[in-house]
């Protein structure tokens, strides 16, 4: 029971840029990543939106953030902002 209690849990963090802010106290935030063509070895680029609880509505479009995973909020909205990233290098 003690190692229970005592175990810490691992959220997973993505950086994006905020795509859409139309939603009250949600946003969604697009995270982009290079992948290599197992056969042909060419990189290309995939992106995944992601909707995010922003609960001061502080974040506009074009906004680079931070966010973390945590307990479903709604349906689809199961991450929230961490933080507001100025520095995130373009993919």
């Amino acid at each position: 029971m003690e190692n229970i209690k005592n175990k810490k849990s691992i959220k997973r963090t993505f950086q994006g840029i905020v795509v859409s802010d139309k939603m009250d106290k949600t946003i969604v935030a697009r995270v982009d990543r290079i992948k290599i063509h197992p056969k042909y070895k060419k990189r290309y680029k995939v992106s995944k939106r992601y909707k995010v609880h922003d609960p001061e509505n502080k974040y506009k479009t074009g906004d680079k953030v931070i966010f973390i995973e945590c307990r479903p909020l709604s349906k689809e909205k199961k991450w929230k902002v961490k933080e507001e990233q100025n520095n995130i290098p373009n993919v």
